[in-house]
This record gives C-alpha cells, sequence and structure tokens, in this order.
C-alpha cells in the first residue's frame, strides 16, 4: 500500500478446496448485475475455488446488519464507504460526516509527531471514535474503525517491536512463529486504539527488481499460502480460541491480485500473466488468508493485461466475492480508484460498481469524493443496490470484529495496560525471528561460528544503524530520516555483537570505514541496500552498488591486509554480489531483520569451546540471481539456473566451500554511463530534501516540513505523493536542496554531455525571480536564472533541462557535488517540482543550452 513519504505467512497442514460453478450466495444479485467486463469473462473457470472459510454466515448477524441498513440514509452509507487520512481530517468533520473508517498512512502520526507516544495515538483513536458515535450532526452512531500498516509490527510507532521483513521471514519457513509474531503484533496495534491492519502481504513476486519484493514472504506460493493463513489466525484469533477477543484485529489480505507479477517488477505496473497462472501463481495468499477467517481484501494498483484492479468487475466481484465466498469487504489502496481509466481521486463511480467497497481517498480528495459518490447514487450511475451491498460488508464485518460492543478505544484491555509497546516478551519473539532469518551463503574453512574472545573490527554503514536493519516501513514511510534514538528499546547489529564479546573478555572496534586502530582478528563488515519503499525502490538490474562499488572496496581493503572477513548483507531483495562474495570469507544473507540486531550475534558467536548457541535454519526465501540482469523464470523450470537456488542455505552441521571465482564481469551494454535519478517519487539515495536557512539545514524526515521562511509537502501527481510542493514565507533566501553530506564525482556526467532535467509547475502565478543552482562546498558553487527559461503557463507541469556546461562555466567542480539542485525564490513563490535526474547525452536538445 503506497502512503505519504514520512507516512505500509500458516497452519502446516494444507486446506482442502472443492471447486464449483455455482456461484455461493454471499453476494447479492444487484451487484452481480452491474457488469463492466466483456463477455469472455462470463464464466468464471472451475480452477477458482469456493472456499470453506473459518468464519461463518450467522443469521443473527445479518439481522442486525439488515436492520441497522434499513435505518440508515444515503449519506450516511456513502459515509460508510468513504476511508479518509488522519492529516486531511479534523473531529468535527469525523462527527459531521461519520466516516466508516479512516487511516494513518506510513510516517503519519498524531499532530503530525513523529515521536507521539502510545498515549498520544489513543488520544486521538478516543476523539475519533467518540466523534463516530455522536449523532448529533449526522443521525448515525456506527463506530468507526482505524486502520494502519503494520507490515513488521507497529511500524509507525516509536519504540515498538520491528519484525524482520517479510521476506526474512520466508527465510524461517516456520509458521508457527508467523503466527506468534503476528500475535504480538495485534496486540500492540491494539495498545494503541487501533482496530484494523493493512497486513498481511501475499504478493508471490517473480521479479526481484520490484521495490515491493521485501513484502513477499517468497517466490515459491505454497509458502504465501501457508503463512496468509497462520498471520489471518495471529492477527484475527482461529477456531479454537475464537475470533476477535480483546487482543486481535482486522486482518486485510492484499493486494488481490498479481502485484507481485508486473512486467520487469513495475511497481503498480500490468500482470500480463494467464488467467490459471494469475491464480496458480497470485492467488495462493487468498486461499490460506481467506480460509482463514480475514474480512477484509485490499485490491491492488497494478492492471491485469491493461486494466486496473481496481475497477474490475471480474476479478473483485465475479471471482473473489461470488465464486471465493468472501463475503467481508474490499477496500481500495491509496488512491487507487484515481487510476482508473475516466476516473479521478474525486469521482470513480467506476470503482464502486466494480466491487470496491471502501475507497481509500487520501489527500482533500475525499470531500469531493463523498459529494460526488452521493450524487452518482442518487442519480442511479451507482445503483442503491451496490452501495447497500458494499455497507452491508462493513457493517457485518464491525458486527464480527465486536465493534458495537467494544468500549471505546481507551477503555480497551491493551490500552489500559501498560508495558505493551516493545516489551522484552515481544522483543524476544522478534530475536528469535532474527535467528531463524539468517541465511549463510559461505562459510569457507568453518570461519563461523566466531569465538567471542578475540579482537573483533565491526565495519560498514549498517553496522551500527537501526533504521538501515530495518528497512522501509519503519517510522516514517520510506524509512529514512531515523537515526538510533528512533528505536528506543531496539538493537544495531554492533550493539549486539558488542554485548556479547565484551562479556566474553574479547575487544570490538566500530569503524565504518574500515580505518582500524589495532589490526583485529576478524572484521565483521555489515553493509547493503539504503531504505525504500514500494515504488521507490524499483531498479532496473539487480548488480548491487552499480557504479559506485564503495563496500566492495572496503571488503578488499581488509582482505589485502590478511584479515579474515564475515559479511552481512542488508537487502530486501536477492542482489548480485558476486564480487562481494568472492572478497569475503564468510557471507550472510541478513535481509532487514529489524529492531532486534542481537539476534545475528546469537548465531554467529561461540562460546570458548567454538561451539554456537544456535545453527543457521535459514533457506532462501527467493533464488539468488547468477548476474545481474537474470531476472526470475518459474522455479520448477529446468532451464532457471540461479547462483543459488531456492532452499539454499548452509548450516554449522554442512560445511561447504564455496570458490571464490565466481564471475565478476558485467556485460557492457555500450553505454556505460546511465541516467542518474535524484528524486523519483521521493529523494533517491544518497541525496536526501532539506531547507538551507542561512548554515542551517533542516532535513526532511516526513512528508511535510515547515520553518520560518519555507514550507514543504509532498503532493499528488500521477500517483500518490510522488512530487513536492514548495513555498517561500519570507524574502530571507531560505533554498530548497536535494543534498548529500558527502560530495558525489559527477565528472562523467558531464564528460557524457549530459544535462539536468526536472518537471516544474508554477502554482498560482508567474515568479519573478527563480534561481537554480548546484553548490561543490564552501564558496563553491553555481547558479542561473530559471525564471526567465519558464513558459508562462500557470498549474500545468512543464518539462525543464540545464546543459551542465552552464554550472560548470559559472565554477562549479563536479568531481564535489554537495548539491545537485538547489531552488531559491522570493515571498509568494509556489512551485512544484517531480522527476529530477542528470540525463547523459541531452546537452544539445536542453531548454537552457551554454555551449562553450
Amino acid at each position: 500500500m503506497k502512503f505519504s513519504l514520512s507516512y505500509l505467512t500458516v497452519s502446516a497442514a494444507i486446506l482442502s478446496l472443492s471447486a464449483c460453478t455455482d456461484a455461493p450466495s454471499t453476494q447479492s444479485p444487484s451487484t452481480k448485475s452491474v457488469a463492466t467486463q466483456d463477455s469472455s469473462h462470463t464464466q468464471v473457470p472451475d480452477f477458482w475455488p469456493v472456499l470453506d472459510i473459518a468464519i461463518k454466515a450467522d443469521a443473527g448477524v445479518e439481522k442486525k446488519v439488515a436492520e441497522l441498513l434499513a435505518q440508515m440514509t444515503t449519506e450516511q452509507k456513502v459515509a460508510q464507504t468513504i476511508q479518509p487520512e488522519i492529516r486531511d481530517i479534523t473531529v468535527e468533520d469525523m462527527r459531521q460526516y461519520g466516516f466508516g473508517s479512516f487511516l494513518n498512512g506510513g510516517g503519519a502520526f498524531p499532530d503530525n509527531n513523529k515521536h507521539a507516544t502510545p498515549q498520544d495515538w489513543i488520544a486521538v483513536a478516543q476523539a475519533m471514535y467518540l466523534a463516530s458515535v455522536d449523532a448529533s450532526l449526522d443521525g448515525s452512531s456506527i463506530p468507526t474503525m482505524w486502520g494502519t500498516d503494520a507490515v513488521h509490527g507497529h511500524n509507525n510507532v516509536i519504540g515498538a517491536t520491528l519484525f524482520p521483513h517479510n521476506i526474512g521471514l520466508g527465510a524461517m519457513h516456520n509458521p508457527a512463529l508467523i503466527k506468534e509474531i503476528a500475535k504480538v503484533t495485534a496486540q500492540e496495534v491494539m495498545a494503541t486504539g487501533i482496530d484494523w491492519v493493512f497486513a498481511p502481504t501475499v504478493a508471490t513476486v517473480q521479479d526481484d527488481r520490484w521495490g515491493r519484493t521485501y513484502e513477499s514472504y517468497s517466490e515459491d506460493p505454497a509458502v504465501i499460502r501457508q503463512y496468509s493463513h497462520a498471520i489471518v489466525e495471529g492477527l484475527q484469533g482461529d477456531p479454537q480460541k475464537g475470533f476477535f477477543n480483546d487482543d486481535n484485529v482486522i486482518s486485510t489480505v492484499k493486494h488481490f491480485i498479481g502485484d507481485g507479477g508486473t512486467v520487469k517488477g513495475d511497481d503498480q505496473g500490468d500482470n500480463v500473466d494467464t488467467e490459471q497462472q494469475l491464480f496458480e501463481l497470485h492467488g495462493q495468499g487468498y486461499v490460506g488468508g481467506l480460509s482463514a477467517g480475514a474480512q477484509s481484501v485490499m485490491a491492488s494498483f497494478n492492471s491485469w493485461h491493461g486494466d486496473k484492479v481496481h475497477g474490475n468487475h471480474y476479478l473483485l466481484t465475479q471471482v473473489l466475492k461470488d465464486r471465493m465466498g468472501f463475503d467481508g469487504f474490499v477496500v481500495g489502496d491509496w488512491n487507487g480508484h484515481g487510476q482508473i481509466k475516466g476516473c479521478s481521486n474525486e469521482s470513480c463511480p467506476q470503482a464502486m460498481n466494480a466491487g470496491l467497497d471502501i475507497y481509500m481517498v487520501a489527500t482533500p480528495a475525499w470531500k469531493p469524493l463523498y459529494e460526488n459518490t452521493l450524487a452518482q447514487v442518487k442519480s442511479g450511475e451507482i445503483p442503491l443496490t451496490r452501495l447497500d451491498d458494499a455497507v452491508s460488508r462493513i457493517l457485518r464485518v464491525k458486527i464480527r470484529a465486536g465493534l458495537f460492543d467494544k468500549p471505546a478505544p481507551a477503555e480497551r484491555k491493551y490500552a489500559k495496560l501498560a508495558n505493551i509497546i516493545g516489551n522484552e516478551a515481544h522483543r524476544a519473539v522478534a530475536r528469535q525471528a532474527v535467528r531463524e532469518s539468517l541465511v549463510l551463503l559461505k562459510n569457507n574453512a568453518q570461519l563461523l561460528p566466531l569465538k567471542a574472545k578475540q579482537s573483533f573490527l565491526l565495519a560498514g554503514d549498517g553496522a551500527d544503524n537501526i533504521g538501515k536493519q530495518s528497512g522501509g516501513w519503519s517510522i516514517t514511510w520510506q524509512g529514512t530520516g531515523n537515526t538510533n534514538d528512533d528505536f528506543p528499546g531496539g538493537h544495531s547489529i554492533y550493539g549486539g555483537i558488542k554485548e556479547r564479546v565484551l562479556a566474553a573478555g574479547g575487544n570490538i572496534e566500530l569503524a565504518a570505514k574500515g580505518d582500524y586502530k589495532n589490526k583485529p582478528d576478524v572484521a565483521i563488515v555489515v553493509f547493503g541496500e539504503e531504505p525504500y519503499a514500494e515504488g521507490n525502490g524499483d531498479i532496473d538490474n539487480l548488480d548491487y552498488q552499480r557504479g559506485n562499488k564503495r563496500d566492495l572496496a572496503l571488503l578488499k581493503k581488509l582482505k589485502a591486509a590478511g584479515i579474515p572477513t564475515v559479511s552481512i548483507f542488508l537487502s530486501g531483495r536477492p542482489l548480485w554480489v558476486n564480487a562481494e562474495l568472492n572478497a569475503s570469507d564468510a557471507f550472510i544473507a541478513a535481509w532487514l531483520p529489524g529492531s532486534e540486531g542481537q539476534g545475528i550475534a546469537d548465531v554467529i558467536l561461540a562460546d570458548q569451546t567454538g561451539k554456537a548457541a544456535f545453527d543457521f535454519v535459514g533457506r532462501l526465501p527467493f533464488s539468488w540471481p547468477v548476474s545481474p540482469t537474470q531476472t526470475p523464470l518459474n522455479f520448477n523450470d529446468k532451464d532457471y539456473q540461479p547462483l543459488f537456488k531456492l532452499g539454499y542455505g548452509l548450516s554449522y552441521a554442512t560445511p561447504t566451500e564455496l570458490n571464490n571465482d565466481l564471475n565478476e564481469g558485467v556485460a557492457s551494454d555500450g553505454n556505460s554511463v546511465q541516467t542518474r535519478a535524484i528524486f523519483e517519487r521521493s529523494a533517491i539515495a544518497p541525496w536526501f530534501v532539506a531547507v538551507i536557512d542561512g548554515d542551517k539545514a533542516d532535513r526532511m524526515n516526513s512528508n511535510t516540513l515547515q520553518t520560518q521562511a519555507l514550507s514543504l509537502r509532498t503532493q499528488d501527481r500521477r500517483v500518490q505523493e510522488d512530487s513536492l510542493q514548495i513555498s517561500w514565507l519570507n524574502d530571507h533566501g531560505a533554498k530548497f536542496a536535494l543534498m548529500n553530506s558527502f560530495p558525489e564525482d559527477l565528472r562523467a556526467m558531464l564528460e557524457a554531455q549530459a544535462s539536468l532535467q526536472f518537471d516544474i509547475k508554477l502554482i498560482d502565478r508567474l515568479p519573478k525571480t527563480l534561481t537554480l543552482a548546484m553548490e561543490c562546498g564552501s564558496d563553491c558553487g553555481a547558479k542561473i536564472e530559471l525564471a526567465t527559461n519558464l513558459t508562462d503557463s500557470i498549474n500545468e507541469w512543464q518539462t525543464v533541462s540545464v546543459d551542465l556546461q552552464c554550472f560548470t562555466q559559472l565554477g562549479l567542480n563536479f568531481a564535489n557535488v554537495f548539491s545537485p539542485f538547489i531552488l531559491e525564490a522570493k515571498q509568494g513563490t509556489t512551485v512544484g517540482v517531480s522527476d529530477i535526474k542528470i540525463v547523459p547525452h541531452s546537452a544539445n536538445t536542453a531548454t537552457v543550452q551554454c555551449k562553450l
């Protein structure tokens, strides 16, 4: 699910299924009559199953649904289908409209306070709940429900337990532990007054270039099916102990359907699989999760053969509801309805007619969407019977979940208990998950386990960095802008190793760049991908640190010094690391382990007898690429030969030597200088967004940043929050900047006759002055006047490109660029910017050219 920048698997028994061409009676006939698909989709193939769903239809529940529905006005019904975001509504809005639900996006916090306490979260839940049951304005006392992305623990809340991301959990192959993780997550969510989580993600990823690969448990659909069943039972309860007790929340199986199989791993792209492949590869998580009783399904951003799933009646209604028998509700993803042809964020009858029951409508678009949907129902464009079916599904889930019977959020069991968020018992579960998720890829000369009583060097920028080891969806949506202080109670990998080494009488030195004072007995280097989420993590090939092999240089430096080296690789997917494997004596795929980094020390360190307390039990949930351009085929295909197969993993009991002569060559495509993205939906590492005011630089760590001189916020252009809006509040010389703490050598771009390209929108008026600059350190930089090079189009996007030679001629040193993009303007100027990049071989066609 896509959210704001500083704004988100089973029982071991295989379920028995029956296939039938007769649709179950859970779907109203009126909804079936709203057909939007062609005649080729009039018959659902037999391979789609009729599910035996754990939560059965109940006459008492249906009677109450019918009674409530009969009492509701059309306005009240439409309000149940509108889900706004906490930054876009007030308590009074809730009192006036009575929204059926609301959400917080990733990186959205009470009062926009990143460090909001659990009590602050409860206060919002309490206020919204009381406003929803207050009938004084809207005449409705139906309780609202709050949904959140708790995708690896309650990851938006400071101090919460953060588990390994799903890809690491998939390496465990342990459904029982998955269920326990879900139980812990539910308790921590309930402790903040929230009723509903947007999990589990059941994507079966088939192309590791996708930026959401780490949200998938495996490329094997059988694992997805098992895990989905287990996590739904952990979140909602199970038939043995009962559903929706005090420690349960509503779960969401997402994203229906095919998100893991888009062409080239393109986020929100097109899946062109056959219908049978769609079921066999991408439908198994729904077989598992819905059979366990999941009460909500989230529609996917992706298309299937060019049709957006949010508007696909065949998939949402005929397959999911009519054939599979799902009687809960379908919720959209972040303004996903607005991507349907003919729709906007403010108006989309096609989505509801297709089977969407709740519009997730972030941004202030919620109000016109409410008004337009109401008008469309009254005009008959959306049949009243379709609205009634959607609202019946919402009410059914609320009744089953006990929302009509539970006390207000502040009075619920887990909200009143102290020491729920991030307690030691919960962290112990996470620590076990870390241990079991580690996959040993190399252990030459049986270097591991390491005796703790010796001299250690801990190197790499991930060694003492809880934010990096946690990845995206950690406090903020992208997982960026965090420090170790943002994870109270958490442990970095270095912290866990240090504790064990010092207790054993060894010594340890932390030096991120490997510049040790005393030569160690062994070096442990922790490195890997920078945090990202969703499409911001999309890549075009799997070469790790392509074009900037700084971690490889560190490994080679230690190898040249004769120091045995253990590599701990942090990543959200398998990547091509042949050279790094060759330069390491031992190599561990640690994935994104979350807040409990000491779980790594548990496995790699031994006592003085040389025995480790825990062995490596993790096995690859994804095959590992043999080349940077290898993309997965069906993992059962005999022609698919990865470097390491699905299920590979060494242990102390199975010592194996890996040759140090893995192929390190990369085939050239004849164009070695590639486009360098600087801002693409968000700042691309190593760049970050900041406001420079005099000698002070304020970094943007959430979806908004406001200083006395300048205001920044994310905005929607093509998709949610993919651009920035910048407003100058005074004439004190504040600057918007994309910058880095260290200089970048961009001379290759200059030599490749590149231009700086970006899209800009002038909001409401033409600026009198608007300068564009690059900076290369103190008293080193160059700027040009941009206003005279813009068209006079107001409130429309235009593309601008500037020949890099323009900056060179004004004195910029491209060998040391700290900031490649800086804007400065006068008070009253507001602009939008997006898609900032340096493009080789484009200077001759640049908007602004500066010939020598």
